[in-house]
């Protein structure tokens, strides 16, 4: 059997959780580009790396944090182009068909991105 402890998905769920509900509500009382700026919060990959502090410890915790941190950094500049992406296909084929191209293009460019760098 899978051996799944729920304090850190507990974790993810807060931080995960916090972050989209806090931009939500500034993009609501603030405008759109400031909740932007909060739903980028790097929420997930903070409750990644203190997820790993219950599961390894020592060289192996700092081993397994370089990988997550080389992984993030490939999913941010993926997110990046999927946030430029969105704000063109919005804008030209509406909500529906524009969020759903710039979501396949993160879908590509996201392991392109990582097996062209890590060459794995």
């Amino acid at each position: 059997m899978l051996n799944i402890e729920i304090s850190p998905i507990l974790l993810r769920f807060l931080f995960g959780g916090s972050a989209v509900a806090i931009s939500a509500l500034i993009a609501k009382n603030f405008g759109g580009r400031l909740g932007g700026i909060f739903a980028a919060f790097p929420a997930v990959y903070l409750a990644a790396i203190l997820g790993l502090r219950m599961d390894y410890e020592g060289s192996e915790l700092l081993l397994i944090s370089e990988q997550l941190s080389k992984g993030a950094l490939v999913g941010m500049i993926a997110d990046i182009c999927c946030a430029l992406a969105a704000s063109y296909f919005i804008l030209r084929y509406g909500w529906k068909r524009g969020l759903a191209y710039a979501l396949i293009l993160w879908a590509v460019l996201a392991p392109t991105i990582y097996f062209t760098w890590f060459r794995l």
